[in-house]
């Protein structure tokens, strides 16, 4: 058996480390042949609730490239549906909820998540996952803010206007709703660490359309409360949003062991405003991938050379693999990373 691989951990608690590690979000699913295949057999959610089909999923990018981490095939709504919410999931748009909670009458349709009641076959895939990988396994939840997003405006939008209405018209029922959501996924992240996962990323995906000034009011403490109630488990906590520009230095307080970057700010720019003491994780402007791999190299070097020579860097895209990725560039990409030299800095970008 082939030693376990733990570049990726070791990127994360910022040691060296011999080539730079690298996986990519939304590695597992929508892009890869063998997925689609299953997808025409089984619906979304199904996939989600068998463990042995989840896990099928998780591990198939791991035989066609040689990534440092395996992503949990999973959904960051299904705490929702544990806490009483009926939703439908449409690959490509996300949850859809059936009722979105829409004012302060409505939070009593929410109860606490029970994970080992309400999601057993999530941390059934994790267990049966951990006794087998030979690379660490990441587990993740959406943060308070984003599932707040899907409950309130019922879907993904482009501004979260009824989201951020809320919070201005009703700021006591809006820090009652974070506070449910935040003590549900507390316990859903500490049962995924308990279940075997080497580190769990914090999806906070709509985090950008907030000021700083109403980020800090509105959620910033219900992120700091999160990560700090995963400290006991000792695994590294990545915390990921995009638009997040405004908010890096927030976002470092925040308390995640690594920073994940979307492609929208420059690498070392971005890393010299949070610090020595976060480890980073990114940031190729996905769509980047459907160009020609001479155009892909040039892009990724150009994020390489701005990591330096500096540990704590872990390669990935700024955002989720686009379902028209071709498989064959990620591998060339996953292999032409691995190749670059760890102390390569000071080059011209």
């Amino acid at each position: 058996m082939a030693a376990f691989n733990d570049r990726f951990l070791r990127a994360c608690r910022r040691e060296p480390v011999d080539v730079t590690p690298v996986w990519f979000m939304r590695q597992a699913g929508r892009y890869l042949p063998e997925y689609r295949a299953l997808r025409e057999r089984y619906g979304f959610l199904e996939l989600c609730r068998q463990p042995e089909l989840a896990a099928e999923i998780t591990r198939m990018p791991l035989r066609r490239f040689e990534v440092d981490a395996a992503i949990l095939f999973s959904d960051l709504s299904l705490p929702l549906l544990g806490m009483g919410i009926r939703l439908i999931l449409e690959e490509g748009t996300g949850p859809v909820i059936e009722s979105p909670i829409r004012q302060a009458a409505d939070l009593v349709r929410l109860r606490p998540l029970e994970p080992e009641a309400d999601l057993p076959f999530v941390l059934e895939t994790i267990r049966g996952l951990r006794a087998e990988l030979q690379v660490p396994l990441i587990g993740f939840i959406g943060g308070p803010f984003t599932l707040a997003c899907y409950l309130v405006e019922g879907r993904a939008s482009r501004d979260f206007t009824r989201v951020r209405a809320w919070m201005f018209r009703e700021p006591e029922s809006w820090h009652a709703l974070m506070d449910l959501l935040t003590d549900s996924l507390s316990r859903y992240a500490r049962a995924q660490a308990a279940a075997g996962v080497h580190a769990l990323q914090i999806f906070e995906s709509w985090i950008g359309v907030l000021n700083p000034l109403d980020y800090r009011a509105f959620v910033h403490p219900y992120l700091q409360r999160l990560i700090e109630s995963l400290r006991p488990a000792g695994i590294p906590v990545i915390l990921f949003g995009t638009g997040t520009a405004a908010l890096l230095e927030d976002l470092a307080e925040a308390g995640g062991t690594v920073i994940g970057l979307d492609w929208r700010v420059p690498l070392d720019v971005a890393w010299a405003r949070l610090g020595d003491q976060v480890a980073v994780q990114g940031n190729l402007d996905p769509a980047v991938l459907l160009a020609p791999f001479e155009v892909v190299v040039e892009h990724a070097a150009r994020i390489l050379r701005q990591a330096g020579s500096r540990p704590g860097h872990i390669f990935n895209t700024g955002h989720g693999l686009l379902p028209e990725t071709p498989p064959d560039t990620v591998a060339r990409l996953v292999d032409w990373v691995h190749a670059w030299p760890v102390a390569c800095s000071g080059a011209p970008l």
